[in-house]
């Protein structure tokens, strides 16, 4: 090997080492989340904590996109030391029961959230119950998001609870979406699994359909859930998960920022950057 190369490389290890040293100066472990890569909320909520908890706290945080089961799976074996993507009690309620005893749950981040079968606001069913007498309008389809999400196990039941002869298509979030932007432009009636907080609905008008025998449950919130040994790997983070909770539209503005095209953590750092107050408060009392 000649000198220059000797030299450059040289230079690339020390620029490496230095930057891992900088990252891991004290000590601090890397904190694994996971998150459903497909739920725009999931995504938004868990890269502004990473970056909270990256900037202000300190440790390198490793995002990791899973599958609802898997991440309830991973926090409670330790694989991950937490999910700010747990909605209850309904939604992941399943999930709450296999793994409590595993889990510890921090308290909500977000409040009065909602899942259900959502369709545009001018078609004319009102109820879930109305979709059956209107089967060939909406081609017999409930169009869904990943299978074992939450809300497709939901919309199954409420299949079966209103005697509906629909087909649920298992699809991802941003398929979902896609169709139903398609179907709006085309003035296309179409019902999809749906949930709030969602830019979607800040895009288009539309409406959860009622559901009298209460199959989706009533308001939901979803709440950050640890591994217990987070507490001793890194009590700074229990302590800002304990606190970290949106306002009322907080999220919709990340969200909208990643729809229209910025990249997540980019969306995410914007927003950090914009709202020193609210972060202050998250962070005020972590010592």
């Amino acid at each position: 090997m000649n000198l220059l190369k000797q030299l450059l490389l040289s230079a690339a290890l020390g620029a490496a080492l230095a930057s891992a040293a900088s990252a891991f100066a004290d000590g601090k472990p890397t904190i694994k989340i996971g998150y459903v890569e497909g739920w725009d909320d999931s995504v938004a909520t868990s890269n502004v904590a990473a970056q909270v908890i990256e900037t202000k706290l300190g440790y390198p945080v490793k995002l990791v996109p899973v599958a609802a089961g898997v991440m309830w799976g991973g926090v409670a074996r330790g694989d991950l030391d937490a999910t700010l993507s747990a909605w209850l009690p309904a939604t992941h309620g399943a999930y709450w029961e296999q793994y409590k005893s595993k889990v510890q749950d921090l308290g909500a981040n977000f409040t009065d959230a909602k899942i259900g079968l959502v369709v545009p606001i001018d078609v004319k069913a009102t109820t879930i119950a109305d979709l059956e007498a209107q089967k060939t309008d909406f081609s017999g389809r409930i169009v869904g998001i990943d299978a074992g999400a939450g809300v497709m196990k939901k919309a199954d039941d409420a299949i079966k609870a209103y005697n509906l002869s629909y087909q649920l298509m298992p699809s991802s979030g941003s398929a979902m979406t896609a169709e139903l932007a398609r179907d709006i432009h085309a003035n296309k009636p179409i019902v999809v699994t749906g949930w709030a907080p969602h830019w979607m609905f800040a895009k288009w008008k539309l409406k959860f359909l009622e559901d009298p025998k209460k199959v989706f449950g009533g308001a939901e919130h979803v709440d950050n859930v640890i591994n217990p040994e987070l507490d001793k790997k890194a009590p700074q983070v229990v302590e800002f998960l304990k606190k970290f909770q949106w306002k009322q539209g907080e999220i919709d503005g990340v969200m909208l920022a990643a729809q229209n095209g910025t990249k997540p953590q980019e969306a995410a750092k914007a927003w950090v950057s914009a709202h020193p107050d609210r972060v202050a408060s998250w962070v005020a009392d972590v010592k």
